[in-house]
């Protein structure tokens, strides 16, 4: 399961989305979440559905790339789907027994909730794939700079933001490293009670912690050898400039929300 995380990784290509403005891909996953939020059906949910399989041919990440970062959310998309179908008593009555009712409302809810979970999920995994993190630090650097207003280091907001990102897979690919050893000395994290599995993680994480610090420590140590005292008076090798794309690809998620509006005024009933 911890292999089928992909969060803060890279997939190295040469697509349009690899191509645009770091910025702008920020822009679009901002607008994009709360574009799938407004959606109140299947009309306009399918748009955004629609949206996303079109970003993903068009970044030439395959898609069992985009099946790994959805697994470990599977129990989280059955969890919430079973709570709708149990829990929504809108529509049509197709089973009840005892206190468990099950309606066309529940299921049409929990069916929908699923498309919108999958969607986000796709696109936030869409934006790590696509871009080097260092690009998205300087994106969120300059997206960030106007709250300089208020004295706060955005440079440093940026670079914790994306550090976090970036040791994801590193933390992920130490975990397998101690689990595998602790199993080759006789550990066993899969069998006895739900307490018992518990504590069987604790020769797990407390190297976990070590390695952890220690990294961090190297990694300040390397910064602070190479003299980074922050963004102050620092310059840049790659000017960050919007491109023709950036604002093509602004105007079909701009229509895409103008379409979502329009399809959930029309089709508010059909909920």
């Amino acid at each position: 399961m911890l292999n089928d995380i992909t969060i803060g990784q890279y997939y190295k290509t040469d697509s349009p989305v690899h191509r645009m403005d770091a910025r702008m891909k920020l822009i679009l996953t901002v607008l994009f979440i709360v574009i799938i939020f407004l959606c109140k059906n299947f009309f306009s949910l399918s748009v955004m559905f629609l949206l996303t399989a079109v970003s993903i041919l068009l970044s030439k990440v395959p898609f069992r790339m985009f099946f790994k970062s959805l697994k470990p959310i599977v129990p989280i998309i059955l969890i919430t789907a079973v709570l709708n179908i149990f829990y929504i008593k809108k529509g049509m009555t197709l089973l009840s027994f005892w206190v468990i009712t099950i309606t066309t409302g529940g299921l049409y809810t929990a069916f929908f909730m699923a498309v919108r979970i999958i969607c986000l999920i796709m696109a936030s995994s869409l934006l790590t794939y696509t871009t080097v993190p260092t690009l998205l630090t300087d994106a969120i650097e300059r997206l960030l700079s106007p709250l300089k207003v208020f004295h706060i280091s955005v440079h440093t907001l940026a670079m914790m933001m994306t550090l976090a990102l970036r040791f994801i897979p590193t933390l992920i690919e130490e975990i397998d490293r101690i689990t595998n050893a602790q199993k080759a000395r006789g550990a066993d994290f899969e069998s006895g009670k739900f307490l018992d599995r518990v504590r069987a993680m604790i020769p797990v994480l407390i190297p976990l912690f070590v390695s952890a610090f220690r990294r961090a420590y190297e990694l300040s140590f390397a910064m602070t050898c190479r003299c980074y005292h922050g963004g102050d008076g620092r310059t840049r090798m790659k000017q960050m400039k919007f491109s023709a794309a950036d604002f093509l690809a602004l105007g079909v998620f701009l229509a895409a929300l103008a379409g979502v509006i329009v399809l959930n005024y029309f089709f508010t009933a059909l909920i």
